[in-house]
């Protein structure tokens, strides 16, 4: 995977960032964002693919991209297809810093140290090139106001975009309200981004999927679909932080705001 194309991880984080405090909306469920988000991008990849409301290894090759090839081998270690609710359950603490870093050592944002109280050194970060984060949001206006089906990719994003809660930070206010109904409306386009979104709106309501019995041998139910419920589970022989943490610069310890 070339570093030609952003993938769907970077873009989704890029619109969470805020450019006035250079901290990320939607932290708690930014995380959850960003592991689905991965999913969606195997699957562009061509490495995963939905199978139900299942997620299975289908090409084991390493896509290039660490933190992608980090999710898909432990993808692979399951040995056999996984909920996409119960791998987006699992835990996630460190995925945002650990693509803010990724970010930083990309060049797309830049971090700018500081301290909060006066006393704990703390990271925020500005986007380097707001080219980059002008181009991303536009792709999402121009599918919200043309009415036009969006590319796979967008779609995605959109579908992402609105599980985790961005909806109001990217549209504010009475203004935007028809803006953030067409947001939703968007995750019909793409149907691993419509799995993976419902699952990641399932995870923060605290809803696990449980497959509906139905006329097919296998009895899963269709990408996209809503899930009934079933205890979320983590994901097995996962490490603690899902994707591991970037090591940071220099002897200092910093602390990032999001």
């Amino acid at each position: 995977m070339g570093r030609s194309r952003r993938t769907i991880p970077e873009e989704l984080l890029m619109l969470a960032l805020d450019p006035a405090t250079g901290t990320t909306a939607q932290p708690q469920s930014l995380d959850l964002g960003l592991a689905g988000a991965q999913l969606v991008e195997l699957a562009l990849a061509g490495r995963i693919a939905p199978d139900g409301d299942r997620i299975a290894v289908v090409v084991a090759r390493p896509t290039g991209d660490p933190t992608l090839d980090c999710a898909l081998e432990l993808l692979r270690r399951r040995g056999a297809p996984v909920r996409a609710v119960h791998w987006i359950g699992g835990p996630r603490l460190g995925l945002r810093q650990t693509y803010l870093s990724h970010l930083e050592r990309c060049g797309m944002v830049a971090a700018v140290p500081g301290q909060m109280c006066g006393v704990l050194p703390t990271t925020r970060y500005q986007a380097a090139d707001t080219t980059i984060s002008r181009e991303i949001r536009a792709r999402l206006d121009s599918a919200i106001r043309t009415g036009v089906p969006p590319d796979p990719r967008t779609a995605a994003l959109a579908a992402l975009a609105h599980a985790v809660g961005l909806g109001k930070h990217l549209y504010p206010g009475n203004e935007g309200r028809s803006s953030r109904s067409r947001l939703r409306d968007l995750i019909r386009h793409d149907p691993m981004g419509g799995l993976v979104a419902h699952a990641v709106m399932d995870v923060q309501n605290g809803v696990a999927a449980q497959p509906r019995r139905g006329p097919g041998p296998a009895g899963r139910q269709a990408a996209g679909a809503r899930p009934g419920p079933e205890p979320a589970r983590g994901v097995p022989g996962q490490p603690a932080h899902g994707v591991p943490a970037q090591p940071h610069r220099g002897s200092m310890v910093r602390a990032a705001v999001h």
